[in-house]
């Protein structure tokens, strides 16, 4: 079984306080992209993992072995998996790869062994794994709060295309968490007008509401962040942002040619751009 797992990105993110366990809670817009990992499984008597990227551990370590393992888990079955991930999706990004792999690899594993667990009792296993798991059950265009996982579909979905710039350092989500600073936030998304330049189709509307309160931590780190969003704003794009807690940037455009043209543009040689359409 050959699964596709798409990355996402956040054309907005706030934080909008800091829950009791110590997790942040959270007002954002998440979207699904045509940039997949691909992930092999096949029945097993144990749990393998094996990818192709150095920067992804093929042990315990790996988010798609505890999903493996959560599986196993739940259903009670005594079984095990090989799983083979081809990556292509950036580590240490903010487009959600890990989290892309579990929940193929919960798809997988609940069709390959017949277990007929509803999507939400997917989800349920998935917010164990990562706050970003549940919204893969779902993809295309969502609103999320909590923890991630309150998912509510946008509808009609966004359309168009992000150039995506991955720079050559990667950015830990914990620690663009645990630097987060509320008061040095400058300015927020309004997430419900966002949501309704979405609905609108209306990409320019969306553009100047493309903010994520992550920025006041990763782009202080790292000036480069501010550099790639005014080159893809000078080169057409309708918004750009960081997606996550970064080190990626995108920029959203109505059509692949313009999307191409800018990616051209601002290519360098020690970063990876990505054209995408938004699925």
């Amino acid at each position: 079984m050959i699964i596709k797992a798409p990355a996402k990105i956040n054309p907005a993110l706030d934080i909008v306080g800091k829950r009791p366990d110590g997790y942040h809670s959270l007002e954002m817009i998440m979207q699904t992209i045509a940039l997949y990992d691909e992930i092999e499984i096949t029945k097993a008597e144990k749990i393998e993992v094996y990818t192709d990227s150095p920067f992804v551990p093929n042990d315990e370590r790996n988010i798609a072995y505890r999903a493996a393992q959560a599986f196993f888990t739940a259903t009670a079955i005594k079984g095990g998996a090989k799983i083979v991930i081809h990556k292509n999706i950036p580590v240490g990004a903010g487009l959600a790869g890990g989290s892309a792999d579990a929940a193929a690899v919960l798809n997988g594993l609940n069709g390959l062994y017949g277990a007929e667990l509803s999507k939400e009792r997917l989800e349920k296993i998935g917010v164990t794994l990562g706050a970003d798991v549940p919204f893969f059950f779902t993809g295309g265009t969502c609103v999320a709060k909590g923890l991630g996982e309150v998912l509510t579909p946008i509808v009609p979905a966004l359309k168009g295309f992000a150039v995506i710039v991955k720079p050559s350092f990667f950015v830990s989500t914990k620690w663009g968490y645990q630097n987060f600073i509320q008061s040095e936030v400058k300015i927020r998304p309004d997430i419900d007008r966002a949501v309704s330049a979405i609905r609108n189709g209306d990409l320019n509307e969306l553009g100047a509401n493309m903010i994520n309160v992550l920025e006041s931590v990763t782009a202080k780190k790292y000036p480069r962040i501010e550099e790639i969003k005014k080159d893809l704003l000078k080169n057409g794009a309708k918004g750009a942002v960081m997606s996550g807690s970064g080190s990626a940037v995108f920029g959203l455009f109505e059509d692949e040619k313009s999307a191409h043209l800018c990616a051209d543009k601002i290519k360098r040689n020690n970063e990876a751009v990505f054209v995408v359409p938004l699925i």
